[in-house]
């Protein structure tokens, strides 16, 4: 399959706007703000739409599913603290420009997608823009039990509850960042696994995703 992928002054210049935005929004730290200054979030779009890459909104991308608010996919990465080498599991490929920032972060990133077609492109587009998480096909409500345990668990789509199974997946000193609540809005939540069968739970702001749809979700 061949794509276009077109980087010049006007998408830089529109990142570095969009990254002034979301600054002012209440992101601090330099390294997600870098990251998402550097991901060319227009290669998501296809070419029509390329003029709405940079502006802070949701956008859909087919299957029921959206590319997230880059204050959304800031505000998250924010909360996990990545360090470089952490072992991340992302539940909810989508687009793949979650996993992108994530790269950009120095995190290994195992990132799971329920519906074949988006799992499709992206292992196809990540690679031809450079970026290489292991990819996997499958119920992200569940986790990727094999290749557990992980430092980090991102979840980009709401859940009813927080699932079991992910908690168990978690190494101890690791965190879990996942919005909570109904099919309308959700709060979100981090949760610190402090031992092995201990948690530290904070419940932040309200956000809308997607519906986390799995054998542990809705």
């Amino acid at each position: 399959m061949a794509y276009k992928f077109v980087d010049n002054y006007r998408e830089r210049g529109a990142r570095k706007q969009l990254v002034e935005t979301i600054k002012k929004k209440g992101i601090a730290d330099e390294r997600v703000l870098k990251a998402i200054g550097k991901v060319p979030r227009h290669f998501f779009f296809d070419e029509t739409f390329w003029n709405q890459a940079y502006k802070d909104i949701a956008f859909p991308i087919g299957e029921g599913q959206t590319i997230s608010q880059p204050y959304t996919v800031a505000y998250q990465t924010e909360l996990l603290h990545i360090k470089k080498g952490d072992k991340v599991l992302e539940i909810g490929t989508g687009s793949g420009y979650q996993a992108c920032i994530l790269l950009e972060l120095g995190a290994d990133v195992y990132t799971i997608e329920r519906q074949e077609k988006l799992y499709e492109r992206t292992i196809q587009v990540l690679p031809y823009m450079g970026y290489k998480p292991h990819f996997f096909l499958g119920d992200g409500s569940k986790g990727i039990r094999e290749h557990a345990p992980y430092d980090k668990i991102i979840v980009t789509a709401g859940a009813p509850t927080v699932p079991e199974e992910l908690l168990k997946q978690l190494t101890v000193g690791g965190i879990l960042v996942i919005p909570v609540g109904n099919a309308e809005t959700q709060k979100m939540v981090t949760i610190l696994k402090t031992g092995e069968n201990d948690f530290e739970k904070h419940v932040l702001d309200t956000f809308r995703f997607v519906p986390l749809v799995g054998d542990k979700a809705w």
